[in-house]
């Protein structure tokens, strides 16, 4: 009996790690292009998306992007969680599976390169 649940057990952690392993990977599918240009329309009353920005810098409340994308550890997962997760002092933004691709793959280009 404890075999059996064990072997479930497994096999759901698998069903559910293996995505998870792959949204690490930094060729998840979304375009950085098009993620700064999503995060320029609608990111920048908020955040310093880029330092082309036309939003004023003075009203940056939250964390630049290029911060966030250098900070220890920083993954597509972790971005894709955060994202999918409930922030007080963020708007409950609710974005398209390619939007939230497409934003990460922009965070993480900002990411500089040892």
């Amino acid at each position: 009996m404890t075999r059996r649940w064990l072997t479930a057990g497994l096999g759901a952690f698998l069903a559910v790690a293996t995505p998870a392993v792959w949204a690490q990977d930094s060729s998840f599918g979304g375009d950085p292009q098009a993620g700064r240009a999503f995060a320029l329309e609608v990111c920048t009353p908020c955040h310093v998306v880029s330092s082309r920005q036309l939003a004023p810098f003075r009203f940056a409340i939250a964390p630049r992007f290029d911060a966030i994308a250098n900070s220890p550890g920083m993954t597509s997962m972790a971005l894709k969680a955060f994202l999918a997760t409930p922030h007080k002092s963020m708007p409950n933004l609710i974005l398209s599976a390619d939007e939230s691709a497409d934003v990460i793959a922009y965070i993480l280009s900002l990411q500089k390169k040892p």
